[in-house]
């Protein structure tokens, strides 16, 4: 395969560098995704902008956080999985939920777990959720704005899942104790 380079600030394309630059800053260390995302600052600057308006939709951190890792699961993407189980985290989920959706178990909090059930819908029928779907999500206390907020985030995901398929960006050792495996 074509190999993609890993950027820093410094070898980044010049319109990358700032956002590496800011990324390391507030990371404490640069993951591999935007280092090799670089390679495209347009790529960069839209996976930013739209993880920047994902942040601010009424889903809670958590909320954003079992969006994020429900689609990378499903889109198989190694890298996304292990960066959003520490976010997830961070965010407050729970072991036992991080652990059910990394699994493809049913989670145990009914909340997120119709939130992830609906993500998991979103993806593997592009979107073609059904007016049953639709309100099954709605009937768990979500709202119409949630369903489009829900999208949003799949939309980001899938931006990065698919870029790091491509780019196979290696998993940074920060990122190593949340290390997961497609089967």
């Amino acid at each position: 395969m074509t190999q993609f380079p890993l950027h820093t600030p410094e070898t980044a394309p010049e319109d990358a560098r700032g956002t590496l630059s800011a990324v390391q800053e507030k990371m404490g260390f640069l993951p591999n995704f935007y280092a090799k995302l670089a390679t495209a600052p347009a790529a960069l600057e839209a996976y930013m902008t739209v993880s920047d308006i994902f942040g601010r939709t009424s889903l809670t951190p958590g909320e954003q956080q079992t969006v994020l890792l429900t689609t990378a699961v499903e889109n198989k993407c190694e890298f996304c999985v292990a960066a959003h189980s520490g976010g997830a985290r961070q965010a407050g989920v729970a072991q036992d939920v991080v652990d059910a959706i990394r699994n493809r178990s049913e989670v145990p909090d009914s909340r997120l777990r119709a939130l992830s059930e609906f993500t998991q819908t979103v993806v593997r029928e592009r979107g073609e959720v059904g007016d049953e779907g639709v309100q099954r999500f709605l009937d768990a206390g979500f709202t119409q704005q949630n369903v489009l907020e829900v999208v949003l985030g799949v939309s980001l995901k899938t931006l990065s899942n698919y870029a790091n398929h491509i780019v196979e960006t290696p998993l940074n050792k920060e990122l190593a104790s949340f290390e997961w495996k497609a089967a």
